[in-house]
């Protein structure tokens, strides 16, 4: 068997340039850190905005709240002189009269013009943002609250104004700092990530690099299993186990050409000394003499290179079946007679009609094979049962020739293997014919077994179901 090199990478696909899963794990985990920390910092200010501007709203509404009860408890006067001692930096409170001027502020600067023109009803609170106050200088963004009350000569209305510059700065802040932070986490990231990949593809590297290294001389190597316990440690041993299978493979096919070879050898020898010896004969009678020994070595390498056929195709493509309905005692009948025709043994055969699912010729072609190797090792009597039972139907093949070893039950069905090598050869057998039955019987989603019979003799039994499975 021949091992073809490692294709090697090319730097380029059509002329794009080809990242390598080093690159697109960095820059996958990059973009999608990067959109993350977007999404969660946008999300981040927009809340922190909301609880801001929520807290402050609060502030106003509980202040708002608190001079309108003093107003009620007791008058807008003694509510406006607490106005200065409670107010406090960036709040700015007014009480306004029903006619709408200023009755009182907490800052003098607010103490002349109304800050909001909003005038609701009594226990009434309204709410608005302005971008200033133009009223009293303050350029800042305010958020106003307005409550209206009700006292002895009207509706008045309390109005505070708190500046939420503040929660804005704040905001902004956050977000120089997100925008500061993001690119260096992203850097952090795509290091971490460049450098962890990269310690796992040294291994990939390490592995591939000795897989290439292994040929047809060398398929005795195997890669290194580093002790990680993860997905590498599991390439590693997957690699490790197709290795195992090429070697056996390659040994196979060696010992398969080495007995092809063999087996050729003999008849091919022996054709060729005999035409030698008839061509140095004018007279012809040496060819007469010959000629039908000449004729079963030339039968004999015929039928070998059929079965050797037969099994490279299994191996390349599988035996292929035709399903179709067949007789099996009428396929039985036919090879029994046939065998009886040529045999010098007694050959008694018990039959019950059965009809399964598979191809005629290959089950014919299996039911010879078995019976041709019960003939050769048969002392006197042969024996065939054909039995249909609920799981299909089963031939039982008993001669009264030594059973096969136990050790060598499984073994037998391999090729070339015979357990009695010069019966074999001077009988004709290739050692193959039991390795065809068994592929064929394996196409059929059947099996084939060498056993002993309860009296001691050999047995081959054949199963086959009565449908052949999709």
């Amino acid at each position: 068997m021949k091992l073809s090199p490692l294709p090697q990478r090319s730097p380029s696909l059509s002329g794009m340039p080809i990242w390598g899963v080093r690159k697109r794990a960095t820059a996958t985990a990059v973009v999608v850190v990067a959109a993350a920390l977007l999404v969660g910092g946008l999300l981040l200010l927009v809340l922190l905005q909301t609880s801001l501007i929520a807290t402050t709203e609060g502030a106003g509404k509980r202040k708002a709240a608190d001079v309108a009860a003093q107003i009620s408890s007791q008058d807008v006067s003694e509510a406006g002189r607490s106005l200065g001692a409670s107010a406090h930096s960036g709040q700015y409170v007014q009480i306004i009269s029903p006619s709408g001027a200023v009755v009182a502020s907490s800052e003098k600067s607010a103490d002349t013009t109304a800050l909001s023109a909003q005038r609701p009803g009594p226990g009434q609170t309204v709410s608005q943002d302005v971008s200033s106050l133009q009223s009293i200088g303050d350029t800042d963004a305010f958020l106003i609250v307005a409550t209206g009350v009700q006292s002895g000569d009207g509706v008045y209305t309390v109005v505070v104004a708190s500046t939420v510059q503040v929660q804005a700065d704040t905001v902004s802040t956050v977000a120089w700092f997100m925008l500061g932070a993001i690119p260096l986490l992203l850097a952090v990231v795509g290091t971490s990530v460049w450098v962890l990949v990269g310690r796992s593809l040294r291994q990939v590297e390490r592995i591939r690099g000795q897989v290439a290294r292994i040929n047809a001389s060398r398929l005795s190597e195997r890669v290194d299993i580093p002790a990680t316990n993860d997905e590498i440690h599991h390439l590693a041993l997957t690699m490790n186990t197709m290795l195992d299978r090429l070697q056996a493979s390659d040994g196979e096919q060696r010992r398969f050409i080495s007995d092809a070879s063999h087996e050729l050898r003999s008849p091919l020898a022996t054709i060729s000394v005999g035409l030698e010896i008839a061509a140095a004969d004018p007279s012809g009678d040496t060819w007469r003499q010959m000629q039908s020994m000449l004729s079963g070595e030339t039968a004999r390498m015929r039928y070998l290179v059929d079965d050797l056929l037969t099994l490279a195709k299994a191996d390349d493509e599988g035996v292929r079946v035709a399903a179709a309905d067949v007789d099996l005692d009428d396929v039985l009948d036919t090879e029994i007679r046939r065998l009886r025709s040529m045999s010098a043994h007694h050959i008694s055969a018990d039959l019950t009609p059965v009809r399964v699912t598979g191809d005629a010729r290959r089950l014919g072609q299996v039911l010879r094979n078995v019976l041709d190797n019960a003939n050769r090792h048969a002392r006197s009597r042969i024996l065939v049962r054909l039995t249909a039972g609920p799981g299909g139907a089963r031939v039982v093949i008993d001669n009264d020739g030594d059973p096969v070893p136990e050790a060598d039950r499984q073994r037998i069905f391999e090729r070339f293997v015979r357990l009695d090598e010069s019966r074999s050869r001077e009988s004709g057998g290739s050692g193959l014919g039991l390795a065809i039955a068994a592929g064929i019987m394996a196409a059929h989603h059947g099996s084939i077994t060498a056993s002993v019979s309860p009296a001691g003799e050999c047995r081959f039994e054949i199963f086959l179901s009565p449908d052949l499975p999709d």
